[in-house]
């Protein structure tokens, strides 16, 4: 498939001189590479917060992982690379909850899957190598793209490259607050595309928002209703 058929929900951009589609599903395509990026799965954050007796409601990864397998059968990619924080926890690896994340890998075992780790990998340790899962330091070459975790810190490393490159970035989580009449306000979660880098919706519908700070320059667009939408902010 090709960025002209990704149809009306979804938003194709140009960055770095090549197409990229800003997906309703809180991921970032590109058509070029058959490449797909997502940020911030947080597998097993709700375990982990059971396991600390919060109550939390229990499919959130399922959930997740159909989403995921939604996406990469809309876009025939062949490498997801998952922008870090893959893993919420070491308290999250559930029994179940692994066992449902390895079932989701052998159905796609033929996708490569590419970890640039983030803050949370550092703690809850790369997944179990049966996963078949490549894990990398940031920053990670991806043509005329780097991708990162953390766009203020690992930034500080894409000096070390070849040569400088278009970033792709999680971590923050950003969100967009659209307000109406009286006191009536939406908080959407949003994909961020500045002159110099991106940053991701975090994927995991068990996340929250509210780090992202907005600088000159930035486009915004935000995830509505199973669409993906230029915005204003208020």
């Amino acid at each position: 498939m090709s960025a002209e058929d990704v149809g009306d929900a979804a938003c194709c951009i140009t960055v770095a001189d090549e197409p990229v589609v800003l997906l309703p599903s809180r991921a970032l395509w590109i058509p070029n590479q058959q490449l797909v990026c997502v940020a911030d799965l947080h597998w097993g954050k709700a375990a982990a917060f059971r396991a600390a007796h919060v109550p939390v409601p229990t499919g959130g990864t399922h959930a997740d992982l159909t989403r995921l397998t939604a996406i990469l059968q809309h876009t025939a990619a062949s490498h997801l690379v998952i922008l870090g924080d893959l893993l919420h926890d070491r308290s999250g690896r559930h029994e179940d909850t692994m066992h449902r994340i390895a079932s989701w890998r052998a159905q796609h075992a033929a996708i490569h899957i590419t970890l640039v780790r983030g803050n949370h990998d550092r703690h809850a340790g790369d997944p179990p190598s049966t996963l078949n899962i490549k894990c990398v330091n940031a920053p990670y070459r991806m043509g005329p793209f780097v991708g990162v975790h953390e766009p203020e810190t690992d930034l500080e490393y894409t000096p070390a490259l070849d040569a400088p490159g278009y970033v792709l970035a999680g971590h923050l989580h950003p969100h967009v607050t659209i307000r109406g009449r009286g006191r009536q306000a939406l908080r959407l979660p949003a994909f961020v595309v500045g002159a110099q880098r991106a940053v991701l919706p975090a994927f995991s519908s068990f996340t929250g928002g509210g780090m992202y700070t907005r600088e000159i320059g930035d486009a915004l667009y935000g995830i509505a209703d199973g669409q993906v939408i230029p915005l204003t902010p208020s």
